[in-house]
Order: structure tokens, then C-alpha cells, then sequence
């Protein structure tokens, strides 16, 4: 067995060598010549997988470490009998980790308690679900709207995207990139759409780049339309516009799915689909040992303090990404350089909480989003 990998996949190097040749490659970079012979690519979403790529090779398999898989030509590889998978949820509890700390850092910023605003979720998938716990733990109101999943279920539950862009204070989108049929998101919010929007509100874009209009957004950020923007995922990337990044209250250069453990979840979903197809025995494989956080304990003195600045302490404190901000606008052309070599960052439930004067209330909230509370004194 062959196997092409993308070498900026965690955790991969030394699992598959056992079972034959494996060539580590970086993934935008990866040519036809290097998988003429190939039976399987482990790829991200730099692999443009399609028939440019494919066409006169042997790949039976693309296992891709992403959630996202607009980078795989799913008719090209029906048509050609390549199967395909990607790691659908992997890296639902990094977004998750990003939003809360984006929501931590626009409250800070605008001066505004997240309790009682609205969220609007845009896909209410893996990732939205998790968002969607998360903003109700954080006491905010929540609007769902997901057409797919409205038309297999019922509307209950469910909103239009007008009554959120309408209605919402603040805006994530969830989805994934599709460009045709009833669900295409390719410009989902454009200039008609941002024009909807309720005076002061914020958009997050965690999804593609491409489910933006760009220009409908500068649009709207320059007017005043929009309060604000915060952009994990950008048009043209790795070449973003970077008048865009100078309008947007925060962007970082696409890692809101790049925690540890989002990393950890898509190369291990990726090893499992290879022993499944090529019965390895690697079914249950996972990584052993992840680096664990610094500090491992976060000490909060929850005296006088809501639960809501309880949680804003804990959850600035797992991920400043005020940091991941200040590095784009530093040096914007190291945008893959920073994607590749991302620092270690934890999700919540990698970390302790040592929660002094804690109520049970926030002790009950801390638990919630996933930290381990250790015993401590009990507030009266």
C-alpha cells in the first residue's frame, strides 16, 4: 500500500508506515506525478482532489482530516469509483472554543453582558449544535436556522434566515461551501443579505470565506450597517483581502477547528476510515499522550463575581484569540506559515477549575462547558 498524506496532519507520522509506504507532502503542493501510484491520500482542504489531480492514478481512498470537504470532487471520484470520507464533527468543540472566546471578546470590547442577546446559528450541524449549547449556557437566546435539516424534521425550532438576520445581535455561520441546488451557500450573506440586519449587530464566519460576499461586507462594515465582524475564514485564501482584515474587529487565519483536540479527533477519524477500507486493525486507533495545557489549573476567585464574568475568566483564560488576531495583522503573509505551525492550544475539558467562593451556580455553569471543577469553598 501507498499512501500520499499531507504533512501538516498531527499525529500521523509512524501509524501507517507499518503498513506500507507512506510520502508526507504539503498539501497544496501535492501534483499528479505523486499519486500516479498512490492507493489512498490523507489530505486537508489544500488537496483540490478532483480530476486535474486524480485522473491516471490508482487513489481508491481520500481521507480527509476536515470537516469541510468543498476541496473533494464528489462526482469525479462517484463516477470513478473513489470512495471518500472526511471527519464530519472532529473539531466541533474547537469552533465552539473559538466562538466563546470571540463572544468574550466582543462583550469586553462593546461593553455589552452576552446574557440576553440573541444568537442567530446559521447550520445547525455538528459545529452549530455545539454553539448552540454553548450560547445557552452563556444565557443567550438562540435562533436556529437550518433549511435541510427544517424540511427532515419540522419547522419547530427552526427560523428563516431573514427572521435571523433580522432579529439576531450577533450572527455565526455554520455551513458548508456548496455552490448549486436549493441549499447553496456560495454568497449566502451578500449585500441584500447584510442589509437586513438589525442596527449593531456582529457577523462571526468560522464556516468558508466564500459564504461572505466580501465586498457586500466592507460594504456594510464601512457604513456603519454592520458593528462588526469577526473572520476565521476568508475569499482567496491563503491571499485574503487584506483591506478587509483592517475593517474587521477580529481575524485570525482559519484555525478556529485547529485546538489539539480537533486535530487529534480528524487524523484519528482519518487513520479508522483507512483500516476500515484497507483492514488495518486500526479501527479504535487514537492518539496517545496530547500535550496537556500551561497551566493545567486555572485558579478563579469567583467573589463577587456573576456567573457570566465566572465564565468569561475560565474561557479567555483556555484561548486568548486577541493573540491569533494580533499575529495576522503582524504578518499577513505567513498566513499557511501560521495555520502549519499553530501553537497548542486545549479545549475546555482538557483543563481543571479551581473555583474559589464559587457559587453552585457557576460551579453548575463551569461543569457545562465541559471543565473539570475541582473541590473548593463553597460561597454562602
Amino acid at each position: 500500500m501507498k499512501v500520499v498524506a499531507d504533512d501538516k496532519i498531527p499525529f500521523l507520522k509512524g501509524v501507517l508506515e507499518p503498513f506500507g509506504e507512506v510520502v508526507y507532502l504539503p498539501g497544496g503542493k501535492i501534483a499528479p506525478q505523486h499519486v500516479r501510484d498512490a492507493d489512498a491520500l490523507v489530505t486537508r482542504t489544500r488537496t483540490r482532489c478532483n480530476a486535474g489531480l486524480l485522473d491516471g492514478s490508482r487513489v481508491r481512498l481520500i481521507a480527509s482530516a476536515t470537516i469541510g470537504f468543498d476541496h473533494i470532487d464528489a462526482g469525479y471520484c462517484k463516477r470513478r469509483g473513489i470512495t471518500w470520507t472526511n471527519a464530519a464533527g472532529c473539531n466541533a468543540g474547537s469552533v465552539a472554543q473559538w466562538i466563546a472566546a470571540a463572544l468574550v471578546s466582543l462583550a469586553r470590547r462593546f461593553a455589552f453582558a452576552l446574557a440576553g442577546k440573541t444568537l442567530g446559528i446559521v447550520g445547525v450541524g455538528h459545529v452549530g449544535r455545539r454553539v448552540d449549547q454553548l450560547a445557552q449556557r452563556l444565557g443567550m437566546q438562540v435562533l436556529r436556522n437550518d433549511p435541510p435539516r427544517m424540511r427532515a424534521e419540522g419547522s419547530a425550532g427552526f427560523v428563516s434566515l431573514d427572521e435571523v438576520l433580522q432579529s439576531a445581535d450577533l450572527i455565526s455561520l455554520h455551513v458548508p461551501l456548496t455552490f448549486e441546488g436549493p441549499d447553496r451557500t456560495f454568497h449566502l450573506i451578500d449585500s441584500p443579505a447584510l442589509g437586513k440586519l438589525r442596527p449593531g449587530a456582529c457577523l462571526l464566519n468560522s464556516s468558508r470565506g466564500e459564504v461572505v460576499d466580501s465586498s457586500g461586507l466592507k460594504e456594510a462594515l464601512v457604513s456603519g450597517k454592520l458593528r462588526s465582524a469577526v473572520l476565521d475564514v476568508w475569499e482567496n485564501e491563503p491571499e485574503i483581502d487584506t483591506s478587509l482584515l483592517a475593517l474587521v474587529t477580529l481575524g485570525t487565519p482559519h484555525i478556529a477547528g485547529y485546538s489539539v483536540d480537533g486535530k487529534a479527533g480528524g487524523t484519528a477519524m482519518s487513520v479508522q476510515a483507512l483500516s476500515r477500507f484497507f483492514g488495518l486493525g486500526l479501527d479504535g486507533w487514537y492518539p496517545c499522550a496530547l500535550p496537556l495545557p500551561n497551566p493545567f489549573v486555572l485558579n478563579i476567585d469567583c467573589q463577587r463575581k456573576s456567573v457570566e464574568e465566572v465564565l468569561m475568566e475560565a474561557i479567555r483564560a483556555t484561548y486568548d484569540i486577541e493573540q491569533d488576531d494580533r499575529r495576522l495583522r503582524a504578518s499577513v503573509s505567513d498566513f499557511e506559515e501560521q495555520r502549519g505551525n499553530y501553537p497548542v492550544r486545549r479545549e475546555f475539558l482538557a483543563y481543571q477549575v479551581q473555583a474559589i467562593q464559587a457559587s453552585d451556580a457557576a460551579r453548575r455553569a463551569l461543569r457545562d462547558l465541559g471543565f473539570q471543577v475541582l473541590g473548593s469553598t463553597e460561597a454562602r
